[in-house]
């Protein structure tokens, strides 16, 4: 079967920030791992940068949009580079390509009766002159009576039209915005309710807070919502009496899977097809909470109406990251952003942080003082400690060579057992699990070296300590694979110690008198006073 995977796509508008790249990483880990299995897998992403977001921030510095998307999209890949994410693809939404696919979905959506035209009453500001975009119009929820803008609130997470709000503003000059009708197209989301009732109801693999509002807005019924707008920057309506309009984003970006998937055939000279045959793939989305009726609703619904392609199998939907208590704003600069703490501290660091204490049934915490004693504690502490200790007892009392020994038989076993075990959670989204259980594996063989004494069975039983050792590197060796998904910098660096190939999801044996080649301690330990350090420049940018 074929694995396809789509990470979300940040908007283009200002640097990645943790909270951003926790939402996205367990779709580098879920593809690694599957091509580590042997599956063909499709991943593929991309920066938005047709959002009104990035308009704004180009209004804000006077400069183009494109100046903005193109500034950011170089940063993110620069970033996903370092962090190690492994996209087959990593496009961006003003790419022609782009443009050229999503504008044949939509005249295939219009053939298909799934979009249709109508006036709308649009919110227009006759002191900027201009109709305005949903977000550039600012006011209250019409259902919590929160500060929401005008296509969703981010409080009760309620998907709004600007007309819907009280108290409206424009947020380009805050004055307050009439209405005039214009000619748009509507995807008729309606149409689809019972189909996506039944999609919704028979999910398999979705996160509990995908599954809550997925239902609620079904339960509060559909509405159609508008697929054009009237705005300078996207991509054109391609039709005729429609010049100046573009496809809205909300459509335009989700698209981009699809879009990505054919850029991706079209450079590879590969098939794009196999990875949206229906029931020849299981599909994964990886996004926020903040995303997820784009991709379990409107998506699928835009999937039904081009007909036969594969709908979602796995929502992998995380929840918020905080910072030292409180929500990422990057307003205020309350942020830690990803350029920064690539630039100061180890990616797998941040990789094994964002898992392990990550957002994935609940709202989690980033400190820096739990960041900083999970680097030292977990990686350096049980991991980097047990791959040292073995090692460079190895390399002092054997020559570098791997001993000539037997594997325990029950650590043989635990080691199978983890490839199954850690392999299932993986494929269901539930990665802070397999990360712990890895983990506590690792701290019971640090107890069996502990246990056996190396230090003494070398001088009292040779034969005893060469079983030890060859034990000691097998699970090294076995750790390299399990582990290569999450922190895989580290995995890569404990192959080149024990001349191993490329791994696969599967039990190895390294052979005994292999030297092994340049063992390096596999992480420094990071001194406790910069919890302070970096707690004082956080509270005065």
């Amino acid at each position: 079967m074929s694995i396809f995977i789509g990470g979300a796509w940040p908007y283009a508008n200002g640097s990645l920030h943790l909270g951003r790249v926790a939402s996205l990483l367990p779709g580098d880990v879920i593809a690694r791992y599957f091509r580590l299995k042997g599956e063909e897998v499709l991943y593929v992403s991309g920066s938005d940068c047709h959002g009104t977001p990035i308009s704004i921030q180009a209004n804000n510095e006077g400069v183009s949009p494109k100046v903005i998307a193109d500034r950011y999209h170089n940063e993110f890949i620069d970033c996903f580079r370092k962090i190690g994410f492994s996209y087959d693809l990593y496009t961006r939404t003003d790419n022609p390509f782009h443009h050229k696919v999503v504008q044949e979905l939509f005249v295939q959506l219009l053939e298909n009766g799934v979009l249709y035209k109508k006036a709308v009453e649009q919110t227009y500001c006759n002191c900027c002159d201009r109709f305005l975009p949903d977000r550039y119009v600012e006011g209250n929820c019409p259902h919590c009576g929160s500060a929401a803008r005008g296509d969703q609130c981010d409080t009760c997470s309620a998907l709004l039209d600007p007309l819907e709000l009280h108290n409206r503003s424009c947020k380009l000059c805050s004055g307050s915005p009439s209405s005039r009708f214009s000619d748009h197209y509507f995807l008729a989301l309606s149409k689809f309710q019972n189909e996506l009732e039944n999609f919704v109801n028979r999910a398999e693999g979705w996160r509990e807070n995908a599954l809550k509002l997925s239902r609620r807005y079904l339960a509060e019924g559909l509405h159609d919502r508008a697929a054009t707008r009237d705005l300078n920057w996207g991509v054109d309506v391609p039709l005729e009496g429609f010049e100046g309009k573009k496809i809205y984003v909300w459509v335009e970006a989700v698209s981009g899977y699809l879009s990505a998937s054919k850029q991706w055939a079209n450079q590879s000279g590969k098939s794009w097809e196999k990875f949206w045959a229906i029931e020849s793939v299981k599909a994964y989305y990886i996004h926020g909470k903040d995303n997820i009726p784009f991709h379990t609703l409107i998506w699928p619904a835009i999937l039904l109406g081009l007909k036969d392609l594969q709908l979602p199998d796995q929502i992998i939907s995380s929840e918020f990251l905080t910072l030292e208590g409180k929500k990422f704003s990057t307003s205020r600069n309350w942020a830690v952003w990803v350029p920064y703490i690539l630039e100061k501290y180890e990616a797998d660091s941040v990789r094994y942080f964002l898992i392990a204490n990550g957002p994935e049934n609940r709202d989690t915490d980033f400190s820096w003082r739990e960041f900083i004693y999970s680097h030292n504690g977990e990686l350096l502490g049980a991991f980097g400690n047990f791959v040292n200790r073995s090692l460079v007892f190895i390399e002092k009392f054997y020559e570098g060579r791997i001993p000539n020994g037997a594997i325990d038989i029950k650590i043989k076993l635990e080691v199978e057992e983890l490839f199954t075990l850690c392999g299932d959670l993986i494929e269901q989204g539930r990665l802070k699990e397999a990360l712990e259980t890895v983990f506590a594996f690792i701290r019971s063989c640090n107890k069996y070296f502990d246990e056996q004494k190396p230090w003494i069975q070398i001088k009292e039983n040779v034969d005893l300590c060469n079983n030890t050792l060859f034990t000691c590197v097998q699970i090294i060796a076995n750790l390299s694979t399990i582990l290569e998904p999450f922190v895989p910098f580290s995995c890569k660096k404990i192959r080149g110690f024990l001349g191993l190939l490329e791994p696969s999801w599967v039990y190895l044996e390294s052979p005994s008198g292999r030297k092994l080649s340049q063992v390096e301690v596999l992480f420094q330990r990071i001194e406790i006073s910069r919890i302070e350090e970096e707690l004082q420049l956080l509270n005065t940018i």
